[in-house]
């Protein structure tokens, strides 16, 4: 077989081999990558004017940041609307309201940012400012992004919430599903290898070190125990040192605890507690 046959051969195979969920839909429903991740990074853009575009300057009303608004709502509603075209049969109402509810929440949203990196140069002695937070610690760039993706996945947007919460994980070694609950000047450490589970609850004031997994004790079950609370709640004040492992959905860390490197958890600790 010459070359240009084994090459019509294994398309024919391929295409065919493709599960009957996607043939609907076919490859270009389904949203880009790419595009999310470009979303993104204009969110970012847009959320702290001045920081990533020098072009902006700090004025909130200027032209240009208008324009970059206007850019993120038709690139994004255009993406969840592939993601609709799968999972709810398509509704361009749906994306285009979602969207400007995101725009009209982002706010919000920078404000609660501007507490996570406050609560990073205060908890990081070798923090320079503020600014350095914002502008290079992977840690904080997984929480925007997660703040991003919360938005999104409360609001029921498909497929695109995990596009953005696995790049963020692909690129900083920090994994948060984005139905994670995440309170107020929440801060990740040096952060690589740190899990936060779906169903996890994060209250005010939390600091997590590199290696923390906010675990399920099981997931034999698979989907069965989908929507269920399978993830740890987390209280005010507490700080997690590097590689502890707490799993469970009926495990609560009390508030003003600490939880010393490399502990196994799988009972809930009381307010106050230390354990090491």
């Amino acid at each position: 077989m010459n070359v240009k046959d084994t090459i019509l051969e294994a398309s024919a195979k391929l295409l065919a081999g493709r599960p009957d969920s996607m043939m609907s839909g076919g490859s270009t429903a389904y949203p880009d990558n790419s595009a999310i991740i470009e979303i993104l990074y204009m969110i970012r853009t847009a959320v702290f004017p001045g920081y990533f575009d020098e072009l902006f300057g700090a004025n909130p009303s200027d032209i240009r940041h208008q324009s970059l608004l206007e850019n993120i709502h038709r690139e994004l509603s255009g993406e969840i609307r592939k993601a609709l075209l799968i999972h709810k049969g398509g509704d361009d109402l749906f994306a285009d309201d979602v969207t400007s509810k995101l725009l009209e929440s982002l706010a919000d949203i920078q404000q609660l940012l501007y507490k996570d990196a406050e609560a990073g140069f205060e908890g990081d002695p070798a923090a320079r400012g503020v600014d350095e937070v914002i502008l290079t610690y992977p840690g904080f760039f997984t929480v925007f992004v997660h703040r991003v993706a919360h938005f999104l996945f409360k609001e029921n947007v498909p497929v695109i919430p995990r596009m953005m919460s696995e790049y963020a994980h692909s690129i900083t070694g920090i994994d948060i599903h984005p139905g994670a609950e995440i309170g107020e000047c929440f801060f990740i450490d040096h952060g690589t290898g740190v899990v936060v589970g779906e169903t996890t609850v994060i209250g005010n004031h939390v600091k997590l070190y590199q290696g923390v997994t906010l675990g399920a004790l099981s997931t034999k079950s698979g989907q069965k125990l989908a929507g269920k609370k399978r993830h740890p709640t987390i209280e005010d004040n507490v700080t997690i040192y590097s590689g502890a492992t707490i799993l469970g959905g009926d495990t609560v860390i009390g508030r003003n605890s600490t939880i010393g490197g490399n502990v196994f958890i799988t009972k809930s600790v009381p307010e106050g507690g230390v354990l090491t």
